[in-house]
């Protein structure tokens, strides 16, 4: 892409973004489908902060594309390092998480994923929005614009942090309320719980590292350079 195609492209996908959680968050607003995430629950699944993430992601890129055409890529190579940091840790993995969990369980028995109450909730086309398009987004990303990749062992433990975080928000709930954040995990002993949570982990890693195999094929090795001792 061109500097000013990847800026018009960035700016659109920010857009959505900002729709889509403005549009969700209207819902929360209506007396009767608010019942469903009383005191801001929704912000206990990953698709809703999937979402939030997103947007954050293409702000900043948004963000970099302007000073990159303002200033120069010298003077921005924190916001660009930043950037690289938050796509290829975080945003690209969860969102093909969120994609591939959901319409994994959803086609397999959608009532532990996605019941069928929420059709009158949430339209078809935003499932979709949620669930769907947050894959091609990222793989766009990926295809068409090189990023530069840390050290494995750097990327690892940012992606296993936030990973250990999300899974102690759901462990913690539970432990409050007696319910889990998705059904599924009632179908589970404590052991098979262990379990699915450990092979999550592995799929997650996975993806992370196919990630960086696909932007390798693609563009070569852009892994970010170690630092000189002075």
């Amino acid at each position: 892409m061109t500097r000013t195609s990847t800026c018009i492209y960035h700016s659109l996908v920010l857009s959505w973004y900002i729709f889509i959680n403005y549009y969700i968050f209207q819902l929360g607003r209506d007396p009767q489908k608010c019942k469903i995430f009383p005191n801001a629950q929704r912000w206990k699944y990953l698709t809703f902060l999937n979402l939030l993430l997103q947007t954050i992601f293409y702000g900043v890129a948004c963000l970099e594309d302007v000073l990159k055409r303002i200033k120069g890529k010298k003077d921005i190579k924190f916001i660009t390092a930043f950037r690289d940091l938050l796509f290829t840790t975080l945003a690209f993995p969860v969102s093909t998480v969120v994609f591939l969990l959901f319409w994994i369980f959803f086609l397999y028995d959608r009532e532990v994923v996605y019941p069928k109450y929420l059709d009158d909730i949430f339209p078809v086309w935003l499932n979709h929005a949620m669930h769907t398009c947050v894959l091609p987004f990222s793989l766009i990303e990926v295809i068409f614009r090189p990023y530069c990749y840390p050290l494995k062992k750097k990327g690892l433990s940012i992606l296993t942090v936030a990973f250990l975080a999300y899974i102690s928000r759901i462990l913690w709930i539970y432990s409050q309320t007696g319910t889990w954040v998705y059904p599924v995990f009632a179908k589970f002993s404590p052991v098979g719980i262990a379990v699915f949570f450990s092979l999550s982990y592995i799929f997650t890693t996975g993806i992370y590292l196919l990630e960086e195999k696909l932007n390798h094929w693609k563009w070569g090795d852009m892994r970010q350079p170690r630092k000189k001792n002075k």
